[in-house]
């Protein structure tokens, strides 16, 4: 008798135990709600004008690239990001290594806002550049541009949104679907 009434005990311990656990629990806050990212921009039409601001602050630090002065390049690397900033880093690196010189301009032709969706992290674009004026040349002269290259490029453009809403260049594809016009 005296084992089925410590069993008895026990149980009836373990109940309360399980009472008081539920009512420690029911008495313990609800966990905060995960917040909702902050838009970056108010509207599609705000992340379209960001991104074609910063392009063409990129493309206005592109032309200002000496390739022998290594200090140049980072203004580059402040507006760009991922597979975009690392093709730069390993393409600027290089030249700079083996001696070419760039000369010319880097033109904007246009730039068209493709997609962007709340909360606008991500915004595409089209641009189109001219590089009909851009050289680049071994330390001996010799043109190191393809004779084949076009005078103009189609790009789709993806940029990304940082932590503190401004936006980078994040990878660059050529569009053959895309025709350019010179004015």
């Amino acid at each position: 008798m005296i084992l089925q009434r410590t069993a008895t005990h026990s149980l009836s311990g373990l109940g309360a135990l399980a009472l008081i656990a539920g009512a420690v629990a029911g008495c313990a806050p609800t966990p905060a709600p995960t917040p909702t990212p902050t838009a970056a921009f108010a509207s599609e039409e705000e992340a379209f004008a960001k991104a074609e601001e910063v392009y063409r602050a990129f493309n206005a630090r592109l032309n200002e690239v000496d390739l022998s002065d290594t200090r140049t390049f980072e203004p580059l690397f402040e507006l760009s990001s991922g597979s975009f900033e690392a093709a730069d880093r390993e393409a600027y690196s290089t030249m700079h290594a083996d001696g070419f010189i760039m000369s010319g301009e880097t033109r904007v032709l246009s730039f068209d806002g493709v997609r962007s969706k709340p909360p606008f992290t991500t915004v595409v674009a089209n641009v189109c550049l001219d590089v009909s004026s851009v050289s680049i040349v071994d330390s001996s002269g010799v043109s190191q541009v393809s004779s084949d290259r076009p005078s103009t490029y189609a790009l789709e453009i993806t940029f990304v949104s940082e932590k503190n809403h401004s936006l980078s260049i994040d990878s660059a594809a050529e569009r053959e679907d895309v025709a350019c016009v010179v004015e």
